[in-house]
């Protein structure tokens, strides 16, 4: 019988090796060009750039502009991160500078390792 440490590690591995190939498509939805929209920005490029490396596109989308999108989306507030891909969709809304909370947020394999590094 496999110790249950090693299980919990395999698993963890087989997370991170899958989401070193994944692809993630995310839209960022904010309003207008406030304070806060400049901040969920960075945020979300900083965190793009800190753990999805390589592996994502992110599409910024200004409420004023695209206001019949919304209704598809189901955006009701912003700023929200959505995780298009891989499925399921997944929504974060509000602050994004938490990487950690963000990540599990939008499910992301990720989000073991970052809550590891964290400790």
């Amino acid at each position: 019988m496999t110790p249950p440490s090693e299980t919990s590690l395999e698993r963890c591995e087989e997370r991170l090796a899958a989401s070193v190939a994944a692809f993630y498509d995310l839209t960022l939805f904010v309003s207008g060009a406030s304070d806060l929209a400049a901040r969920a920005i960075a945020d979300a490029k900083q965190l793009c750039e800190t753990y999805l490396v390589g592996h994502y596109r992110l599409s910024v989308i200004d409420v004023h502009d695209v206001v019949a999108g919304l209704c598809v989306s189901e955006v009701l507030a912003t700023p929200t991160l959505v995780k298009n891909l891989p499925t399921p969709v997944r929504r974060v809304v509000g602050d994004l500078s938490r990487a950690d909370r963000v990540l599990r947020g939008l499910d992301l394999p990720i989000a073991l390792v970052a809550a590891s590094a964290n400790r």
